[in-house]
């Protein structure tokens, strides 16, 4: 009980101090200064993507590079400040030795294997060919771990849910528990809350399309081990990128910076 008050209390100071540091304009971000929070650029050739190199880390926050359709960035969301943000975060809680800038992870790479932490956003929109598909199931069967994040209504869970059966046609997603391991192997999560996008600032509502209700759910390997961590009706990423902003409410900043951090960890103990 003592040690996560105090890690609560970390997470706290740790997010009055992003935003002390922040020069904050308009609560939309159209005219937000400090860490940089320019999108990522992606050309039909993924010009502009640096390759991935080996990591000299002892953590690295992994942004999975994906086709979507008609909206071809939408795998950039909220990169590079939320990444920035996280990152930050993970060394401060927990004293990872964690890469600090941004990285990006095709599937197709050759160094895939290398990360065994993965993190896709709006996957409402991501696009698996079936080689790609095949490459993701042998990741995940061989260790790694994959945080999807960000989609919202039932017409982006019916696209995710075409995705990953592409990858894992024979085993089920299903609803995850809050006395489950994942939400206590670092901070005691005991309530599983929606987190906003930063929508939630003009619009007053914490879900977005018909996502009223939040869900956590997961696929699971035949030893238990959770291999795919799905936010659904939840925008993690947001929390983190409106993190050192005040009009984005602390309550839920702690809350996307806890479960994420959680997420990190599980996938280095399991």
């Amino acid at each position: 009980m003592r040690r996560n008050f105090l890690n609560v209390c970390a997470v706290s100071t740790f997010l009055l101090a992003l935003a002390a540091l922040a020069q904050v304009g308009d609560p939309r971000g159209r005219r937000m200064r400090g860490i940089n929070r320019s999108p990522v650029t992606r050309s039909s050739d993924e010009e502009g993507i640096p390759e991935p190199s080996r990591p000299n880390k002892e953590f690295t926050f992994a942004r999975l590079v994906y086709s979507g359709g008609t909206y071809a960035n939408n795998w950039t969301t909220d990169s590079p400040k939320a990444d920035i943000i996280f990152a930050a975060g993970i060394k401060r809680l927990t004293n990872l030795d964690v890469r600090e800038t941004p990285f990006f992870m095709p599937l197709d790479s050759k160094l895939l294997h290398a990360y065994p932490f993965l993190y896709a956003v709006e996957v409402g929109y991501m696009h698996l060919s079936n080689e790609e598909a095949a490459i993701l199931r042998e990741y995940l069967l061989r260790g790694g771990f994959f945080v999807v994040d960000d989609f919202h209504g039932t017409v982006e869970w019916s696209n995710f849910e075409e995705q990953i059966h592409k990858v894992f046609p024979d085993r089920e997603v299903v609803e995850i528990p809050v006395t489950h391991p994942i939400f206590h192997c670092f901070f005691d999560i005991n309530e599983l809350i929606q987190i906003p996008g930063a929508q939630m600032l003009y619009t007053g509502r914490t879900y977005e399309k018909d996502g009223v209700f939040p869900h956590f759910r997961g696929i699971f390997d035949d030893k238990g081990r959770i291999m795919v961590m799905v936010n659904f009706n939840s925008d993690l990423g947001d929390s983190w990128e409106w993190a050192d902003v005040p009009y984005y409410p602390e309550k839920y900043a702690s809350a996307g910076l806890r479960l994420g951090i959680n997420y990190v960890i599980y996938s280095m103990t399991h």
